[in-house]
């Protein structure tokens, strides 16, 4: 079941790359698109509302890690406008803040997967990775 999930999203961001290179403004909402389902999903495990699942979690973490490490890549100085972009020029304005956001994002997601071993300890990390990765970079380069 892991593999099957893991080799699901593994296609997903594959394809992702694949329109990156002709518009990047449309892989980038496809990566974060991904990225807010799997938030939706560990959100829901840590209310209750959905079983801890191990399969899923790692579907989470490796989701993440995929996206921190794809991101970069996808806002070019070309991209700044159209496509109904919610990126806020402060991205290329602090392309130094934004990148190393991102990559703490990867370094604290690969972490966080490391320690999870169940309901409590994914429930340790997963408010700390959302509202200090998450949060703050939206509050930050994302338009309201």
């Amino acid at each position: 079941m892991l593999r099957v999930m893991l080799a699901a999203v593994a296609l997903a961001l594959a394809a992702t790359l694949a329109v990156a290179q002709s518009d990047p403004i449309a892989a980038r909402k496809a990566l974060m698109k991904a990225n807010g389902q799997q938030a939706k999903v560990g959100a829901a495990i840590v209310k209750g509302e959905a079983p801890f699942d191990a399969a899923k979690v790692q579907t989470i973490f490796v989701t993440f890690a995929e996206a921190a490490e794809k991101a970069p890549a996808l806002f070019p100085d070309n991209s700044k406008t159209g496509g109904k972009t919610e990126a806020l020029p402060a991205i290329w304005k602090n392309k130094a803040d934004f990148e190393a956001r991102l990559a703490k994002f990867g370094e604290d997601v690969k972490a966080a997967q490391a320690g999870v071993k169940d309901l409590a300890s994914f429930k340790a990390v997963w408010s700390g990775l959302i509202r200090k990765n998450c949060t703050g970079c939206h509050e930050k380069y994302v338009q309201k």
